[in-house]
């Protein structure tokens, strides 16, 4: 059997994980942003260990992350029979995402902000 050296989440990136789910991001969508930006490909079952999830949570999260256009994904057969090994590769950098991610915040900071100043229209009008 191959021994295959797995890289895996460390504490900094344990602390960019907690900011990022303290802004609204969900956890597994963070960890799986993180550990793929580390990289230029990486498969699957990588992702799985590394950034200690299963499989379905995996796929979920790279369902998002390719709405976003910020990850490619490339089937990569294997010898003889079975289904390809998914190839996922970063379309976007991290301070691209983090900006997008930024613009995002602030645009729903904006709207809570005028339904709060409606709000108070309402309540001072009664």
């Amino acid at each position: 059997m191959k021994q295959k050296e797995v890289y895996m989440l460390d504490e900094e990136d344990d602390r960019a994980i907690r900011l990022f789910v303290k802004l609204g991001m969900p956890k597994n969508l963070a960890k799986t942003l993180l550990y793929v930006s580390q990289f230029d490909e990486c498969q699957c079952a990588d992702i799985e260990q590394g950034a200690d999830l299963r499989q379905p949570e995996v796929s979920i999260a790279m369902q998002e992350l390719r709405k976003r256009n910020w990850v490619k994904k490339r089937n990569l057969k294997k010898k003889g029979k079975g289904r390809p090994v998914h190839v996922y590769k970063p379309s976007t950098q991290l301070s691209e995402i983090l900006k997008s991610f930024e613009r995002e915040k602030i645009q729903e900071f904006e709207s809570i902000k005028k339904d709060i100043s409606e709000l108070k229209t309402i309540v001072r009008s009664r």
